[in-house]
């Protein structure tokens, strides 16, 4: 069954909620899993990409913006705001404001929040959606 996990940020900058999902990206790569970032649009996932190269001196994630075509290479971090490729779904990190489709073979999604009121309302909504779907939902405050 699929585990969804809010990790709520004390913070309301955009900026602070990409810099945890970076680090929680970087875990998950040296743990050897290989990930789907679900964003709104190609300005958000650029933006991630942008900050999984530089958001800690000497990390190392290999990643790409994913488009719909078959990635450059076989084991990588994919970003993008369509739905993930089939072999990119084990684990998902929702930092779009959507509920993600097509989550059957999703083992793990991982939603990370700031305190802004928009934010907090399309999370709740999800939530909500998640719950519905009979999934197992869990939160976690990061101070």
């Amino acid at each position: 069954m699929t585990e969804v996990s809010f990790y709520l940020l004390s913070s309301d900058l955009l900026l602070e909620r990409y810099l945890f999902a970076c680090k929680l990206i970087e875990k998950a790569y040296r743990n050897g899993q290989f990930c789907y970032i679900l964003t709104d649009n190609d300005e958000q996932s650029q933006l991630l990409d942008d900050l999984l190269w530089t958001f800690r001196a000497g990390s190392f994630i290999p990643h790409e913006i994913y488009t719909g075509q078959a990635p450059s290479i076989d084991k990588v971090i994919l970003i993008g705001s369509i739905n993930a490729p089939m072999h990119s779904q084990e684990l998902l990190f929702n930092l779009s404001s959507k509920y993600p489709e097509n989550i059957s073979k999703t083992k793990r999604i991982l939603e990370i929040l700031d305190t802004c009121e928009v934010t907090k309302v399309a999370a709740r909504s999800r939530y909500r959606q998640y719950q519905q779907a009979g999934l197992n939902v869990k939160t976690h405050n990061i101070e």
